[in-house]
């Protein structure tokens, strides 16, 4: 286990921009001018698996993917939020928060995928992302400190 932690690079400090940590999991920003505002939320601990995780610290990733969906919603202002787990090249919980729009390049196919036309590109300024962090932080701290709601009426 240790020589796959050391060969994982989500193990490793990230290379991106920070916007939020915790004692769990971090999130950051991966700079995509294709997709601006491309965030990843990364669990800290090596493990492949959301059923790797305790019920409690599931309910904790999904309550901070769910508030970094709600403020590129507020901030981003984007067309639609693709949420992704897949973990096939790099087995390190993490989950894709990206933001989409109608003329992206691969607008309505996966951003993975082959391009559908060339993108209109969108670069996130030093503004924007301030203000994404600042959002991202505020909803991170309201999500985590309300009490989980079991009862979905």
């Amino acid at each position: 286990m240790a020589s796959a932690q050391a060969a994982c690079a989500l193990c490793q400090p990230t290379v991106f921009p920070l916007l939020w940590q915790d004692e769990y999991c971090r999130v950051v920003c991966l700079q995509d001018a294709d997709y601006p505002a491309y965030c990843r939320v990364e669990w800290l601990s090596h493990v492949a698996e959301m059923t790797d995780l305790a019920p409690t610290a599931r309910a904790h990733l999904m309550k901070v993917v769910f508030a970094v969906e709600s403020a590129l919603r507020e901030v981003i202002q984007p067309d639609k939020i693709n949420l992704a787990s897949l973990g096939n090249k790099t087995p390190h919980l993490h989950w894709h928060v990206l933001p989409r729009f109608v003329d992206d390049k691969h607008f309505p196919n996966s951003h993975w995928g082959a391009p559908c036309r060339t993108g209109q590109a969108r670069l996130l300024d030093a503004a924007t992302l301030a203000r994404l962090q600042h959002t991202l932080q505020a909803r991170i701290q309201c999500t985590l400190q309300s009490p989980s709601n079991t009862n979905d009426d």
